[in-house]
C-alpha cells in the first residue's frame, strides 16, 4: 500500500491513493483501534421520510439550448426571421431563429419533445421536465460553479457533499460520492468538492473530461508489489501507531481522517473495481446501452457505471459530458450530441425501472444555462441565464409534467421560476432533508448549501 504522510493526505487533489484518502473517508477501523472514531460516511436518519434514496446527476457542461430540446416554443416558430423583443434587445442584427427540430408529443401525458430525442421521448410520463430554471450570470465558470456548490462567487461544498454530509453511505466500501468523467475546465475540482466540510465527503473521481471511459481507472488502487495481506499487516501497524497518537493528542481531526481514509482506501482495492467491470452484463444490457457503438459507447458506458454504483449503495453519483456550447453549428453539433445521450438515457430509465429502482433514484439532468432563442451568426445560439430547461425523473416527482415556463421566446423565466437554490432544495427535499437545517458550523456562522434562499418545488412532488 502506498504511504502518504498527513500533509500529503490531506492536501491532496491529484488522482491516486490520495485521492481515495480525501474521496471517501472515515471507515471503521478493522482490527488496529478497539476504539473507532465516528464514522462520518455512516448512514444517517433524514429529517423526514425520503421520497429519493440517491442521485444520478447527468451534466452536459457548455449549456444545451433549451428550446432545441425540452422547451416547445410554437411562438419562436411563429416570429422566425424577426427581431426579438424585451431581454433580446441591444443584440446588433440578431433575429430570432426557430427550432430546426419538431417536437412531437410524447406518452399519454404529451410531453412535446424534440426529435433529437427518439429513445429519451418513450419515457415521458418519466419526465419532468423543469422549464423555468435561471441562474445569476450566463458565464461557463460562474454558472457551473453555482449550479454545483449554490454559489459562484466563494468555495462552498458540492451538492454531492452535502447529501453525503446529510444522509451518510449505503455502503461502507464504497465512497459515498462518485463523479464519473467531471468536467476539469470548467469548475474543476470545485464542482465535486467538500470545502470546509469534512474531506469524508468530496466525489471520487474516476476517468475525466476528454476520457473514453472504456480506458478509465482509479489510479493507484492496485498494488503491485505487496499482496493483500502483506499490505493489511501493514496498515495494521499504521494505524495503531496513528491510534497511539491520537490517545495521546485526545483531539485531532485530521489525523482520524487519515485514519479512515486509509480504511476505505484498503477496501476500495477490490470493491471498486468490481462495480466497474461490466463482464457480468448481458450482451442485451450492453446494446441497450450503445456499448459498442461509436456514437453512444462512452456516454453508454457511463450511464451504466452509474446504475451499478448506485445499486451497489452509492449515494451520489455524477456523469460528465461537455461540448454543448453551440455558438455555431448547432444543427450538426447538437444533433452529435444528443445521439450519444439519447439511447443511453433511456437504457438507464428503463434499467432503474426493471430493478424497482427509479422509485428512489433521482435522476437529474441539465447543463449550466441554456441558449438563446435569436441566431448567433446563422446556425448558432448564444448564452441565456435568465431562462433554461433540466428534466428529472423517479425519486418521488410527478412524470409526464411540463413545470414552470419561460416566455413566448424562451428568453425568460416567467412562470413558477426555479433559481438554483430552489432547485437544491427541492432536490435535498426529495432525500429527505430540509435545506433550512441541513447546515455546518463554519467560520463562525452556519453555512447551508442553499445559503438564505430557496423554496421547494412543492408542485413537482409524486
Amino acid at each position: 500500500m502506498q504511504l502518504f504522510s498527513r500533509r500529503q493526505v490531506l492536501q491532496s487533489t491529484s488522482c491516486g491513493f490520495g485521492m481515495l484518502a480525501l474521496a471517501g473517508l472515515f471507515q471503521p477501523l478493522a482490527k488496529a483501534s478497539p476504539e473507532p472514531a465516528s464514522n462520518p460516511l455512516a448512514p444517517r436518519a433524514p429529517h423526514f421520510a425520503p421520497k429519493a434514496k440517491r442521485v444520478i446527476f447527468m451534466f452536459m457542461q457548455g449549456a444545451p439550448s433549451h428550446v432545441d430540446t425540452f422547451d416547445y416554443k410554437p411562438g419562436l416558430e411563429k416570429d422566425d426571421g424577426k427581431s426579438p423583443g424585451g431581454d433580446a434587445k441591444g443584440k446588433g442584427n440578431r433575429k430570432l431563429l426557430k427550432s430546426p427540430w419538431k417536437f412531437p408529443q410524447s406518452g399519454s401525458s404529451g410531453l412535446p419533445i424534440s426529435e433529437l430525442f427518439p429513445h429519451l421521448s418513450k419515457h415521458a410520463d418519466d419526465l419532468c421536465l423543469l422549464n423555468s430554471l435561471h441562474c445569476d450570470l450566463p458565464n461557463h465558470p460562474q454558472a457551473a460553479v453555482q449550479m454545483h456548490t449554490g454559489n459562484f462567487q466563494f468555495v462552498r461544498p458540492s451538492l454531492g457533499a452535502w447529501v453525503l454530509y446529510g444522509l451518510g453511505s449505503e455502503n461502507q466500501e464504497l465512497p459515498g460520492f462518485i463523479t464519473i468523467n467531471p468536467i476539469s475546465r470548467i469548475g474543476g475540482a470545485t464542482n465535486y468538492g467538500s470545502s470546509f466540510l469534512p474531506a469524508a465527503f468530496q466525489g471520487t473521481k474516476i476517468g475525466g473530461e476528454g476520457v473514453q471511459l472504456a480506458k478509465a481507472s482509479v489510479p493507484n488502487i492496485r498494488n503491485a508489489e505487496m499482496t493483500r495481506p502483506q499490505q493489511r499487516t501493514q496498515l495494521d501497524l499504521l494505524q495503531k501507531l496513528n491510534q497511539d497518537r491520537l490517545r495521546t493528542d485526545k483531539v485531532n481531526p485530521e489525523l482520524e481522517g487519515i485514519i479512515e481514509s486509509y480504511e476505505l482506501a484498503f477496501k476500495m482495492q477490490s470493491a471498486v473495481p468490481k462495480v466497474m467491470d461490466f463482464a457480468d452484463e448481458s450482451p442485451a444490457t450492453l446494446e441497450a446501452y450503445g456499448v459498442g457503438n461509436k456514437a453512444t459507447d462512452n456516454f453508454g458506458r457511463q450511464c451504466l457505471m452509474a446504475r451499478r454504483f448506485a445499486e451497489a449503495g452509492v449515494r451520489f453519483i455524477e456523469v460528465g459530458m461537455g461540448g454543448w456550447d453551440q455558438h455555431q453549428q448547432l444543427r450538426t453539433k447538437l444533433t452529435q450530441n444528443c445521439t450519444s445521450i439519447d439511447q443511453p438515457i433511456a437504457a438507464l430509465l428503463n434499467d432503474l425501472q426493471q430493478r424497482s429502482m427509479l422509485k428512489d433514484t433521482l435522476v437529474i439532468w441539465g447543463g449550466e444555462f441554456g441558449r438563446t432563442p435569436h441566431a448567433q451568426g446563422e446556425d448558432g445560439r448564444d448564452h441565456n441565464a435568465t431562462g433554461f430547461s433540466m428534466f428529472m425523473a423517479g425519486g418521488g416527482v410527478k412524470g409526464g409534467l411540463r413545470y414552470g415556463a419561460t416566455d413566448e421566446h424562451g428568453i425568460r423565466a416567467v412562470e413558477d421560476k426555479m433559481h438554483i437554490h430552489d432547485l437544491h432544495a427541492t432536490i435535498l427535499h426529495l432525500l429527505g432533508l430540509d435545506h433550512e437545517r441541513l447546515t455546518y458550523r463554519y467560520s463562525g456562522r452556519d453555512f447551508r448549501l442553499t445559503d438564505v434562499h430557496g423554496h421547494v418545488a412543492t408542485k413537482i412532488l409524486a
